[in-house]
């Protein structure tokens, strides 16, 4: 039971710790486009970046999939630059949107999988099954972004109820921001 706290704590941090940037963007840019009464739908949505990120993390523990660090701390920036990018683009249409951003977090949720893939290798190197450690880090990681879902659907009740934002305005403001911080990580990253 210890062993699975311990990656259970280990995938919570994964998304809460203030290292966890890239993966809180990520998120934003996807629940952006959503309201707090879709909360459904984002459970399915993040579930859908866990698989994801769940698939790449197996495969790289049992050495099926190796990607260069450089380049993966390269597509992870890229990948919500996308994302953020797509909900401005796609603002006046959020139906396709929505449906859309599944295929994004789940496609995604494989690249981001591969940032936590070498340490997770060696972490779980010495365990005699993968199956605990893989489940405890990834419901961590899980209820970690459900923690980060509803903060964000908390503000914005807020900013729509209280304050009388514009939910196109919210998803413009918080995609423009998303993308600007995301391009530049991605231009920093950039492993040439």
């Amino acid at each position: 039971m210890s062993d699975f706290l311990f990656y259970l704590n280990l995938g919570w941090e994964h998304i809460i710790s203030l290292d966890a940037l890239d993966h809180q963007l990520f998120v934003l840019a996807l629940v952006a486009v959503y309201s707090y009464n879709d909360w459904k739908k984002i459970l399915v949505l993040v579930t859908a970046f866990t698989i994801g990120h769940s698939v790449t993390l197996a495969l790289s523990v049992f050495n099926l999939l190796k990607v260069p660090s450089n380049w993966v701390e390269f597509l992870i920036p890229l990948t919500i630059a996308i994302t953020a990018l797509d909900n401005i683009l796609m603002r006046n249409n959020q139906k396709s949107l929505m449906k859309m951003n599944y295929y994004l977090a789940l496609f995604f949720g494989l690249i981001h999988g591969m940032g936590f893939a070498n340490t997770a290798r060696m972490m779980l190197a010495k365990e005699q099954s993968i199956f605990v450690p893989l489940l405890g880090f990834n419901i961590g990681l899980e209820l970690g972004q459900i923690v980060v879902v509803f903060a964000i659907l908390i503000i914005l009740f807020i900013l729509l109820n209280i304050f009388k934002v514009n939910k196109k305005d919210w998803i413009m403001f918080v995609s423009s921001g998303v993308f600007a911080l995301a391009l530049q990580m991605t231009l920093e990253r950039i492993p040439f």
